[in-house]
């Protein structure tokens, strides 16, 4: 018993383990994680930045990474402050189907059944059968995942306007969120 509880929870961290969000990482980091931000210089002071997240990252998380990375990005390059020009999230949905594993194939199958007399004489009842109540032998499951992008213009000296955000302002406001990766496997 002792044993059989011992691989229940291993199994349960091993899981949990791999079902994180995305960290503040570099797209195609190697960290095990999918995901990470990315850019591109388009000119002298301006850069598309992009942060993508796997299904376990929501959509907020995203948007602030985005904003945390063009922050970060600014600074590298000596500004102070950047203007969104351009801002973008996109969610892409995926739809995977799965059979059911012990549902009713060429050699039969093994689980849990239960037979009872009814109003209509006796009956069959089991979670992977046919039955009104589970009547379907596939499960159907929803990936959402979110992808940021922005077209930011850096500049020198404060804000100006409200599209305008200093770069210091952000990374201090922000920081206290981001989620380092893992170390490296």
């Amino acid at each position: 018993m002792k044993r059989l509880t011992f691989a229940a929870l291993a199994a349960a961290a091993l899981l949990a383990g791999c079902a994180t969000p995305t960290p503040y990482q570099p797209l195609g980091a190697r960290t095990g994680v999918r995901g990470g931000f990315s850019e591109q210089q388009i000119e002298r002071n301006r850069f598309r930045v992009m942060f993508a997240g796997n299904q376990f990252t929501s959509r907020q998380r995203v948007e602030n990474y985005l904003l945390f990375r063009a922050a970060e990005l600014t600074v590298q390059q000596g500004y102070d402050g950047f203007t969104l020009v351009d801002r973008n999230t996109d969610k892409h949905t995926t739809v995977q189907t799965y059979s059911r594993p012990f549902a009713p194939g060429p050699w039969g199958y093994w689980g849990p059944s239960w037979r009872y007399y009814g109003r209509f004489g006796w009956r069959y009842w089991d979670p992977w059968g046919y039955d009104p109540f589970w009547a379907d032998t596939v499960d159907i499951n929803t990936i959402d995942r979110f992808e940021a992008s922005a077209e930011i213009v850096m500049f020198k000296g404060p804000p100006k306007n409200a599209r305008d955000f200093d770069a210091h302002e952000v990374m201090r406001n922000l920081g206290p969120t981001i989620e380092a990766p893992p170390p490296p496997r």
